[in-house]
């Protein structure tokens, strides 16, 4: 028995690490704790006490098993408020299993009741020594009731559960830190270079449009130079604020900054004649902002390229190209592309892009 479960907590490690993702790892994780304690169904949660320190509740990750009437695979808002759950502290903030029975009294054996399950076992997942979420394994109203072999058992799961999910947690962390703008908190370039790469291969295979608007923030030395580089560094976080707001009216799009005052942003599959009148909204908000003496934005698409487009960096020297006329013409709306820009890009040879160097911000 004693080497069965040993084997058990190797199986949960084991299949968490062959997923590539949080949600993914958690389910493979809670698949094999439910069989490594023969239960029928078992569900991990988070906990979450920062977002609402005064309201703590579990937020559901994964329900595998027999799930109820009521019950996703991976739900997209079913919360449990804590106090509903457990009167006094939080679930297992010592580190044990806690049993619930369908014959007890309160919250928890009523649930059970509800989805016709007869006992369940609660673990808390502790990572850094804090409480992260619970694991929760249930059995049917006709399997034995969870023992005491059992309850010793089920944090050593959660432990393995905690070590699986924390390492994921950490290579979402690094991720996120390795496409972001540190001063915008825009995606950066090595996001827009994937995301070009992404959207040139649904426009091969499905042949989706891509459109793309190159923003160059106007007169940004000027603001560095007469009020400091902390002006100038709002300037480039306001003007962040209205790309994305423009970015969340299409779906999908990525806004992102280039470096230093040049923003961009990408969409695959929006109809250009919208892309275009956002760049114009884009232009418009930019001129409203203090210090601000607009931008100059370049609109391009897969529309103005003939046949079909070979390199995701021919639509950035595109829509480069469209901006730096917008530029030279001091033009207050976006320029788009046309088929004198597209001759120009072609021409150039097809290696890295070259942008201007700027001051790190």
């Amino acid at each position: 028995m004693a080497e069965q479960r040993l084997w058990s907590l190797a199986e949960v490690a084991r299949g968490m690490a062959a997923e590539h993702g949080l949600a993914e790892a958690a389910r493979a994780g809670a698949e094999r704790a439910r069989h490594a304690l023969g239960g029928s169904f078992a569900a991990i949660s988070v906990h979450e006490w920062e977002r609402e320190p005064s309201r703590p509740r579990l937020r559901v990750l994964v329900n595998v098993g027999q799930l109820g009437a009521d019950e996703r695979p991976f739900p997209e808002a079913e919360f449990h408020p804590v106090e509903e759950w457990v009167s006094g502290p939080p679930v297992g903030s010592e580190g044990a299993a806690l049993l619930a029975e369908a014959g007890g009294q309160g919250p928890r054996a009523d649930a059970l009741r509800a989805r016709g399950r007869g006992s369940a076992l609660m673990a808390p997942i502790l990572v850094r020594g804090t409480v992260w979420g619970e694991l929760y394994v249930a059995r049917g109203r006709s399997d034995p009731v969870f023992g005491a072999r059992d309850l010793a058992f089920a944090p050593a799961l959660a432990a393995v559960l905690a070590a699986g999910l924390a390492q994921y947690e950490r290579l979402a962390d690094a991720r996120r830190l390795a496409f972001t703008d540190a001063l915008t908190g825009l995606a950066n370039r090595r996001a827009v270079d994937h995301a070009l790469a992404e959207g040139l291969r649904h426009h091969h295979a499905s042949g989706a449009e891509l459109s793309l608007v190159v923003c160059d923030v106007n007169g940004l030395k000027r603001v560095n130079d007469t009020y400091g580089h902390a002006a100038g560094d709002r300037l480039l976080i306001r003007f962040a604020g209205v790309l994305s707001g423009a970015a969340a009216d299409l779906p999908g799009a990525l806004a992102a900054r280039l470096g230093g005052d040049e923003f961009c942003l990408f969409a695959v599959g929006a109809e250009v004649a919208e892309v275009e009148r956002i760049a114009g909204e884009v232009c418009r908000g930019a001129s409203a902002l203090e210090l601000s003496e607009g931008v100059a934005c370049g609109v391009a698409s897969t529309v103005a390229v003939p046949g079909r487009l070979r390199s995701s960096r021919r639509l950035l020297r595109l829509a480069d190209a469209a901006q730096y006329r917008a530029k030279a013409a001091r033009s207050p709306a976006p320029v788009v592309a046309d088929r004198t820009d597209w001759d120009r890009a072609t021409s150039l040879p097809t290696t890295p892009h070259r942008r201007r160097t700027f001051r790190p911000h």
